[in-house]
């Protein structure tokens, strides 16, 4: 196959554990480009997180972020691509997490909004490096947002997903991109819609994408695209539906399966 568009996630895929990527993946990502490959990123991250590590990369292109929810070009920032949470929906939300008392995170014009500065907005942005903005979430939940996010203990967000579902699941796309963090996106901001959107967009068929993860929030793309990849660290539920599963993401995994699938005659 003579695959045109690369996408990869960030955390736990194409990062390593200490939030690097080697050289020899970024001279093989750079080397797929020289080839005429489309290489690009799909993450949860914002737009700002994620187009730090584009830049270092030295990718100019469109970005998918936020889960799926908003495109946007990496050099003039126009955005391609946007679906946001219906503001009832939202509001219905944060009903809901303020009645449990539950840590619940808003996301506008790249800025994230907590409603108080503890522990879990903390640990989050130790990973992300955004800055974020505290105060009555109340004020800000009418504003368009790509996503909201949920921060608890693992079994705490699977007990709020299956309760969350038969309310919202309906109106929107709830998923998870680690244990603790609980995600809530337009019903069309998934990386699989996201994905499906920059194919066409740059001309190339679905089964020219390679797709590469490790938790279910990648689901979706690895499902559209023609190779659909997971990394060896990956959930198991995630390695059974991919096509193929490479290296982890402390062992060049990005790298091993362009050079396997793009490089190679």
């Amino acid at each position: 196959m003579n695959y045109k568009l690369i996408a990869t996630d960030l955390d736990d895929t194409l990062l390593r554990d200490d939030l690097t990527i080697s050289p020899e993946t970024i001279q093989a990502m750079q080397e797929a480009v020289a080839k005429g490959v489309t290489v690009t990123i799909a993450t949860g991250r914002s737009f700002p997180s994620a187009a730090k590590i584009a830049n270092q990369v030295g990718l100019n292109v469109p970005i998918i972020t936020y889960q799926g929810a908003l495109i946007k070009n990496l050099l003039d920032e126009e955005v391609l691509y946007e679906r946001t949470v219906p503001v009832e929906s939202a509001r219905m939300l944060l009903d809901f997490c303020e009645q449990r008392n539950l840590h619940l995170q808003l996301y506008h014009g790249d800025q994230l909004y907590v409603g108080e500065d503890n522990d879990k907005i903390k640990n989050y942005v130790r990973l992300s490096k955004t800055p974020y903005i505290v105060g009555d979430l109340r004020q800000w939940i009418d504003i368009p947002q790509p996503k909201m996010l949920i921060v608890d203990e693992p079994e705490v967000c699977d007990r709020l997903r299956e309760e969350l579902l038969p309310l919202l699941g309906d109106k929107l796309h709830i998923t998870k991109s680690k244990p603790h963090y609980l995600e809530f996106m337009h019903k069309e901001g998934t990386k699989g819609h996201a994905i499906t959107f920059l194919a066409e967009h740059i001309g190339c068929t679905l089964e020219q994408v390679i797709a590469l993860g490790d938790a279910w929030n990648d689901r979706e793309m690895l499902e559209v695209a023609g190779l659909g990849v997971a990394m060896d660290n990956a959930l198991p539920e995630l390695k059974e539906l991919a096509n193929y599963v490479t290296h982890s993401n402390n062992e060049d995994g990005v790298r091993h399966v362009i050079e396997k699938f793009v490089l190679q005659p």
